[in-house]
């Protein structure tokens, strides 16, 4: 997916696009989870929308709900759902910094020829 040490760093232009792809990667991937996590809170729980997207939200961000879950099956896909935010989270992490720290380590290991 990326160059190799043997070839040259990429133009500012081309590591621009690259770092784009990488941010619509992880916005992409960040809009489905909450897409999902609404749609659970809609089902087992039978919040309306705006109050299921709240408790997405906030338990994608790391805060918990805000609505207690009531039900069975709404508690235990509050609890997938959490454990699943915390493995997206590093997910777009790694999405976002990949690209910058591949081009640090690029920069000071690439095999110039001499």
């Amino acid at each position: 997916m990326y160059e190799s040490k043997s070839r040259p760093p990429l133009s500012s232009r081309k590591f621009a696009l690259r770092v784009s792809r990488h941010v619509g990667a992880a916005v992409a991937l960040v809009v489905v989870s909450i897409a999902v996590g609404m749609a659970g809170y809609e089902h087992f729980e039978g919040l309306a929308w705006r109050d299921a997207f709240l408790n997405t939200a906030m338990i994608a961000g790391g805060m918990g709900p805000v609505d207690a879950p009531r039900t069975n099956p709404g508690k235990v896909f509050a609890g997938l759902y959490a454990l699943y935010s915390g493995l997206v989270f590093i997910a777009t992490a790694a999405l976002l910094l990949a690209p910058l720290v591949h081009r640090v380590m690029h920069k000071f290991h690439w095999e110039r020829d001499r």
